[in-house]
């Protein structure tokens, strides 16, 4: 039998709370919502306790970086006569407004050179002076990087990434291309400093392909470029901070610098992959290590794309890839029919409603949590995103 005092301290012990009133089950039951801009406002209007933990400044940190490598395809931006424009990719109740992420630029001749892990790189006229903007944070950070990296004396391309498992620091990779070389330099946000110079010798003076973003592949950026003609790979390894050369199929030298037909992309299963445009088909290419260190390509699926996205001979012969969005794994192609998003392993497409004539964009592939209703996409517009450059 138990003695008077346990059975006291029994009657004591404070019962267990049912689990919807535990803050800390129901924020980690929070955390594992799926990263739509719409999850966290729709869990907010059960009750002002729940609304409260969904807007923790806290909690939305930890939320951002659980999702931070699966996040929604929110849209795209954008740079024409007009300036710099955001536009919605999602449908209501997930649809982002414009005007959330309305950008007002006071450099007229500022462009995006890269869009990735929910971070934009901004090109400023000044020389060697860029811009990291956040979207959905607003923070800004200016940088001046080297002398080789002047826009006036030098074709520049730039990526921006957060480091993997880091959600607080971010890299920006720059790549000129010289005469009879191409450098490069890597900045982290940890340290504030840029890496020594990166050079890398080419037969002539190398042509980066305007309108083909860098791919992040593991540790690597993957950039293609036109040397002597010939369209190459050029590899940024972010680890040992060293540049090589990677020859495409042999198959395709004869064309020479087409960026309509020819796009780096993640492949199926993970590495490098390259999607080839022939005719009216698309072709997939993956690069496998060999067991003797030496990499080489493999042909993968062929996709007939006139019945893909139901298009006739002529519109098929126009289609031109305006942008990837790495993690979704979907290739925007634009054809005389409007802009159609193709998700390349299931092969799965949508047409974006708007008529769409840009020739580049730049996917906006980030977790937002609006703390108000977002589906109207119209309204609800958040004050204008004002950028000093």
């Amino acid at each position: 039998m138990s003695s008077p005092s346990m059975a006291a301290a029994l009657h004591r012990r404070p019962r267990s709370r049912p689990p919807l009133e535990d803050e800390d089950l129901l924020s980690e039951i929070f955390l594992r919502l799926p990263p739509q801009p719409s999850s966290l406002p729709r869990a907010s209007a059960v009750c002002k306790r729940w609304r409260r933990l969904v807007f923790d400044r806290g909690f939305l940190r930890r939320y951002r970086q659980h999702h931070r490598r699966s996040p929604p395809l929110l849209g795209f931006f954008r740079s024409d006569y007009a300036g710099i424009s955001y536009t919605p990719a999602m449908e209501a109740p997930d649809r982002v407004p414009a005007g959330r992420f309305s950008l007002l630029l006071y450099d007229s001749r500022a462009r995006i050179l890269s869009c990735r892990h929910g971070l934009l790189l901004f090109a400023r006229s000044s020389g060697n002076r860029f811009l990291v903007w956040d979207p959905v944070t607003r923070d800004q950070h200016r940088l001046v990087a080297p002398p080789p990296f002047d826009i006036y004396a030098a074709q520049v391309d730039g990526a921006v990434l957060r480091a993997a498992g880091d959600a607080h620091h971010f890299q920006v990779v720059l790549v000129s291309y010289q005469q009879k070389q191409v450098i490069a330099c890597i900045y982290s946000s940890e340290t504030g400093v840029w890496s020594d110079l990166m050079p890398t010798s080419v037969q002539r003076t190398a042509v980066g392909c305007q309108g083909m973003p860098a791919v992040l592949v593991g540790d690597s950026l993957y950039l293609l470029l036109s040397d002597g003609g010939i369209t190459v790979i050029l590899e940024v390894d972010l680890n040992r901070q060293s540049l090589a050369l990677i020859q495409v199929p042999l198959s395709m030298l004869a064309y020479g610098h087409h960026r309509d037909y020819m796009t780096l992309a993640r492949a199926e299963g993970g590495g490098l992959g390259l999607l080839w445009k022939e005719g009216f088909t698309a072709q997939f290419w993956k690069m496998n290590a060999g067991c003797d260190g030496v990499s080489s390509w493999v042909w993968g699926r062929t996709i007939k794309l006139d019945k893909l996205l139901s298009l006739n001979l002529e519109e098929i012969k126009r289609i031109q890839r305006i942008a990837y969005a790495e993690e979704n794994n979907v290739a925007f192609l634009r054809t005389v029919s409007g802009v159609f998003m193709v998700q390349l392993e299931s092969l799965q497409f949508s047409k974006l409603p708007e008529k769409n004539n840009c020739a580049i964009c730049y996917p906006l592939e980030s977790v937002y949590a609006a703390e108000t209703s977002i589906g109207g996409g119209h309204g609800g517009a958040d004050q204008d995103m004002i950028v000093l450059v």
